[in-house]
């Protein structure tokens, strides 16, 4: 990998070989050649890595809260749901290992709750467009749901993400 590249050329390697690219930009950063690296292009990669971790949180947050939204408004009977509660759990633990493993996103969950509602708004529209569901949403809504017949802003807290579970409460019934 010694062979030299030029910094048009690395530019270009960037959209035809990304691998290649990431290999010769690590040998020019460890031989300290930092002239030669394409910062434009690895300042954008690192960039896009920060966000991954932000898309992680804001997904598993809203697989958390389109769950606790369907618990709480759309069991029509008592053996439904257990599946949602399977997913909310296991997005807590993935969510909670995420903020464990990089401490510097703990406060990040607040700051994309909304991020995270809208998009939960999103799946339980879907949800109720699949044709199994249609007869739930006629049941409910009259219809296939639209944004307006959820709330605008998230009914949970911060916290609830975290710790509220409503099937817990159903049991000591």
């Amino acid at each position: 990998m010694s062979t030299q590249i030029s910094q048009q050329n690395l530019k270009e390697l960037y959209d035809k070989d990304f691998y290649l690219w990431i290999q010769k930009n690590i040998e020019l950063l460890k031989s300290k050649n930092f002239d030669a690296v394409d910062w434009i292009n690895l300042l954008e990669e690192l960039e896009d890595m920060g966000r991954r971790y932000i898309d992680s949180l804001i997904s598993f947050m809203t697989i958390i809260l389109e769950h606790l939204y369907k618990w709480e408004h759309f069991r029509i009977h008592k053996n439904m749901g257990n599946s949602w509660v399977h997913s909310i759990l296991n997005a807590r633990n993935h969510l909670l290992d995420l903020l464990e493993k990089h401490p510097s996103l703990q406060n990040k969950p607040q700051e994309f709750l909304e991020t995270a509602w809208k998009s939960a708004v999103r799946r339980l529209i879907s949800w109720f467009e699949k044709p199994e569901n249609i007869p739930l949403a006629k049941k409910i809504f009259g219809k296939i749901p639209s944004q307006n017949d959820f709330p605008k802003n998230c009914p949970y807290s911060y916290q609830q993400i975290f710790d509220y579970k409503p099937w817990i409460k159903e049991l000591d019934k």
